[in-house]
């Protein structure tokens, strides 16, 4: 029986890569690699698409963890998405990331024009952790370990 070795990364296809990979730079990740652009008959058969381009950029956290990589599509043009869904929508929820300190990782997101889904809520004196909506609708949920 086939097994998973390791959990490699989390794929998000979006339409602006450069203003998506900026805000998950400034978050702390770090981009590896070149950007790629990826077409040809790899991409056409694993997404079924014929004719199919997109242009990815690799993410990786501080930790060397699990990385996130940024898709936008050049052929064909991506779908829309509901940038206004809320937690309890069908499919991918959020991507998360454990910050040193949430109040100043809110702030500075304020700052950039991403407010709070909700507010920061507390869990059992261990963790603090907010919703944040960043560009094109992703929830990023940050949390803080206090206890």
């Amino acid at each position: 029986m086939a097994r998973i070795r390791r959990f490699d990364h989390v794929g998000i296809t979006v339409a602006d890569l450069d203003r998506v990979t900026a805000f998950f730079v400034g978050l702390g990740l770090e981009v590896e690699g070149e950007r790629m652009p990826i077409e040809g008959e790899f991409l056409d058969t694993v997404i079924g698409i014929p004719g199919a381009r997109t242009e990815i950029v690799m993410l990786r956290p501080p930790d060397g963890g699990t990385r996130l990589e940024l898709s936008s599509f050049v052929r064909p043009e991506h779908e829309p998405g509901r940038p206004g869904a809320m937690a309890t929508e069908l499919g991918l929820r959020n991507v998360a990331f454990e910050v040193d300190d949430l109040q100043a990782a809110v702030e500075r997101l304020a700052a950039d024009g991403y407010g709070l889904v909700g507010g920061i809520g507390e869990y059992e004196h261990v963790w603090r952790m907010a919703y944040v909506r960043g560009p094109e609708g992703i929830i990023v949920s940050l949390s803080e370990r206090i206890g």
